[in-house]
């Protein structure tokens, strides 16, 4: 998830718009953990938002992330709704076998490489953060893959991509998305905690 930044000439409506995309963000998360549904529809309109905020603000590199978000949303609402296993049931949450490591592999590689470009073609890969900043990316891309596919793993991707990107906020003085990012967290820790029951019942 991407928070939007505070800059001197944003309006009164965008901050507006990104406290209404950071409570369905939380909110999405919380669904999640509940293994519900409403997480998807919740989650599009919050990565809806923040593609808005990034792409009025020239952050293309974040826009493209969101689109992603959105896109990666979709796809999972369908899985959720549509993808049966071989007894015609709807999947249920699992552990990730090796296939599965191994495509979530690759879309790793891939986004890191990808983001990598976008970022250096808009000059952003100057210093230590924004190689995190890329790496968390690649991290967050992951989860959104395990998570569609209802994969218990997906939660440890979030715990640790949050965790990185916790100290980074911080240091850029974004200190309402750092506390924002431990309540994330801990929500992630939570729902990871929750689906490891759910898959060994």
């Amino acid at each position: 998830m991407f928070v939007f930044p505070y800059h001197n000439n944003i309006s009164l409506v965008s901050i507006i718009l990104e406290f209404i995309a950071i409570g369905f963000s939380i909110s999405s998360v919380v669904f999640a953990q509940k293994n519900h549904i409403y997480l998807y529809p919740i989650g599009i309109v919050s990565t809806t938002i923040y593609s808005y905020l990034t792409f009025v603000t020239s952050l293309y590199g974040d826009f493209i992330i969101n689109i992603y978000y959105t896109g990666m949303s979709f796809y999972g609402w369908y899985i959720w709704i549509y993808k049966k296993d071989k007894k015609n049931k709807k999947i249920s949450i699992t552990f990730s076998n090796k296939k599965d490591y191994f495509y979530t592999a690759l879309l790793f590689v891939f986004t890191c490489i990808f983001s990598s470009m976008v970022y250096s073609f808009n000059g952003k890969i100057k210093n230590n953060s924004d190689w995190m900043d890329v790496f968390t990316t690649g991290i967050f891309f992951s989860g959104m893959y395990q998570m569609a596919m209802k994969k218990v793993e997906n939660w440890i991707f979030w715990i640790v991509g949050n965790i990185i990107s916790i100290p980074l906020y911080f240091l850029k003085g974004l200190v309402l998305t750092g506390l924002l990012f431990i309540l994330l967290t801990v929500l992630a820790i939570e729902g990871y905690v929750i689906w490891n029951k759910e898959a060994k019942n």
